[in-house]
């Protein structure tokens, strides 16, 4: 089973962009391909829909204990999702 850790910082950070933590766990749980795909040495991201089957991304990191942490997790305008293609 997939952990997340979760701290005042990334729950905050997330929900200035008006996403729950419950959200961005279901986004990465229910990844299905090409999602997730590695950025980077170390970032994780991936794309799903949330709320409303509005669609969102989220980037995380896998922790030294293989939990994920939720660095950034954001609604997707129609911009930011021709651009993500």
């Amino acid at each position: 089973m997939v952990r997340f850790r979760w701290n005042d910082w990334n729950l905050d950070h997330v929900m200035k962009h008006g996403v729950s933590a419950a959200e961005a766990e279901s986004i990465v749980r229910g990844a299905i391909r090409p999602w997730p795909q590695r950025r980077g040495r170390e970032k994780w991201v991936v794309e799903g829909r949330g709320v409303g089957d509005r669609p969102v991304r989220v980037v995380y990191v896998i922790d030294y204990d293989n939990t994920l942490y939720v660095i950034h997790a954001m609604p997707l305008s129609t911009r930011r999702r021709r651009r993500s293609r």
